[in-house]
């Protein structure tokens, strides 16, 4: 953890129909002092509609050689490596022959971050999908942020309804090929 990080606190109670995840777990994000609010959230989220066993934060934006979030088999093999933001095409093609699969979530426009990677070499880039929200969508769901927070994510047929503080939301996720 970075010094003059925020700790924020979500207990979450999570109910993905599309896979069959069902969950309640709490989690304590650190913020980096340069993560804007918009970024957590979608870390928060990436780690949501990726949950399963051995998914974890690495340090975030601190991090130079991981993603925000990683997921581990048993053995410690990387079996996914998602990536939240705007990463380079270099992390992507390091991440896509490390793990089994790669996939990235972005609160950005997504046609802008597929243009930067236009080109460029990134490893079996055909199965690597850029994941969005609804305009706005964010930025409501920081409206509600607190230190410590409650959220309800419930996901189905790829819309995902989210409960925070009390403030009710929803999106689509959005996929888009790289390709």
């Amino acid at each position: 953890m970075a010094t003059g990080s925020t700790i924020h606190t979500f207990d979450v109670q999570l109910a993905d129909v599309d896979r069959g995840v069902y969950d309640d777990f709490t989690l304590r994000v650190a913020r980096h002092p340069s993560e804007t609010d918009a970024y957590m959230l979608t870390r928060l989220l990436a780690y949501c509609l990726e949950y399963e066993e051995g998914i974890a934060f690495t340090e975030g934006v601190a991090a130079t050689d991981e993603p925000a979030v990683l997921v581990r088999d048993l053995t410690g093999r990387v079996t996914a490596w998602i990536e939240v933001g705007a990463p380079d095409a270099t992390r992507l093609h390091f991440g896509s022959k490390l793990a089994d699969r790669t996939t990235v979530y972005t609160y950005r426009d997504p046609a802008k971050v597929i243009a930067n990677w236009a080109g460029k070499t990134i490893h079996e880039a055909d199965a690597i999908v850029l994941h969005s929200f609804d305009p706005g969508f964010l930025d409501d769901a920081a409206a509600a942020l607190a230190r410590r927070n409650t959220m309800t994510v419930s996901v189905t047929e790829r819309q995902v309804y989210v409960e925070l503080n009390g403030t009710h939301l929803s999106t689509t996720v959005h996929d888009h090929g790289i390709r």
